[in-house]
């Protein structure tokens, strides 16, 4: 995936290149859980850098993962359907796409010299809640690369996002492959405790999500294939 990586690195910086100085390049990074997609949106924005960074010594570029916008578990268990939420977590109706609108509502506004920092929440996996204001973008960050399950929708409100996006990235994998990238990770993670119930969770929540995002997502501008290897999460 290196060659793949750099490409998308390199379509990244021409795009700025031909952007108005005030404008940023908003990349939308989507795929099924377990396509790779984190794996490939953060190698991008690493490699978006290291070359910038070669011409200027300036960071251009930085990453947010959608994850900060989970609802808090303490928010699930107060909905009336509570049972359902804390066994669906990560399904669409357990996020935020208010909260994750508003702050690409304000990351397409014209950015200066006089423009400030703006932050963005992310995910502690250790408390498996969100982190309030945790990553910071820089007035200087001009290419941001955001990633998550639903950033294609088709339903309200992820359309809006959808459509303030400069172009959506669909990261393609086998089901199956997935499938097993996904047990792997719950197990790693401590969310399973063995590979039995991390299928189990695999099947009746991350792959009927997967499902829905292939059923219901907006045509991208680019689909990236996703080689099983072990650059892969």
């Amino acid at each position: 995936m290196e060659a793949t990586f750099q490409d998308l690195a390199n379509h990244c910086i021409e795009l700025l290149e031909n952007a108005r100085p005030d404008h940023r390049i908003l990349i939308a990074v989507s795929g099924i859980p377990g396509s790779g997609k984190t794996t490939l949106g953060n190698a991008v924005y690493q490699r978006i850098n290291k070359a910038w960074n070669n011409r200027s010594g300036t960071r251009i570029a930085a990453f947010v993962p959608m994850d900060g916008f989970h609802l808090r578990r303490e928010t699930l268990a107060a909905m009336p359907n509570a049972e359902e939420a804390i066994a669906r977590r990560g399904a669409p109706f357990t996020f935020d796409p208010n909260g994750l609108l508003r702050l690409v509502e304000n990351l397409r506004k014209p950015v200066d010299s006089a423009s400030k920092s703006i932050f963005a929440p992310s995910f502690d996996h250790a408390v498996k809640d969100p982190v309030d204001n945790d990553i910071e973008i820089l007035p200087t960050d001009r290419i941001l690369i955001i990633e998550g399950n639903y950033l294609h929708l088709q339903d309200e409100p992820w359309n809006q996002i959808a459509g303030l996006m400069d172009e959506l990235w669909f990261v393609m994998v086998e089901r199956d492959i997935a499938r097993q990238r996904v047990i792997h990770r719950h197990i790693e993670a401590g969310i399973a405790k063995d590979e039995c119930e991390a299928a189990k969770r695999a099947d009746e929540n991350d792959l009927v999500n997967g499902d829905y995002i292939v059923q219901h997502s907006l045509v991208p501008h680019r689909i990236i294939i996703s080689i099983q290897d072990d650059q892969i999460a």
